[in-house]
């Protein structure tokens, strides 16, 4: 977006009041109105220039972050994802398995059904 010019905002302003029957005319009440304009269009103006610098940090930290996350989830060379795949695969084959004892199970739906549930 290209800056506004003081001048135009007021030029424009003034149309607008035209085309709605009021009529500006110079003096210090138009003054007054062309200060406020020029107030409003540096306004204007500076938060455009700081929306593009924003823009342009948050573009770049999401891109950081987009390159973060790509490299956590990234697949992993050949030789790096067979060593894990097998590593993992010893471990649950070492580990116990614990059975369901079905004694425990039994007697805890017995008292269940002695107190009325």
């Amino acid at each position: 977006m290209s800056d506004i010019k003081k001048e135009e905002m007021f030029g424009n302003l003034k149309n607008f009041l035209n085309s709605k029957g009021i009529a500006i005319q110079e003096g210090s009440y138009a003054e007054g109105i062309r200060k406020g304009c020029e107030i409003l269009t540096d306004t204007v103006n500076m938060s455009q220039r700081a929306l593009k610098r924003t823009k342009t940090a948050v573009d770049e930290g999401l891109e950081k972050a987009r390159q973060t996350v790509h490299e956590y989830t990234a697949p992993k060379a050949a030789g790096a994802k067979t060593t894990a795949s097998t590593s993992s695969q010893a471990q649950t084959k070492s580990a116990p398995k614990k059975k369901a004892d079905g004694k425990a199970k039994t007697a805890a739906s017995a008292r269940g059904k002695k107190r009325g549930k």
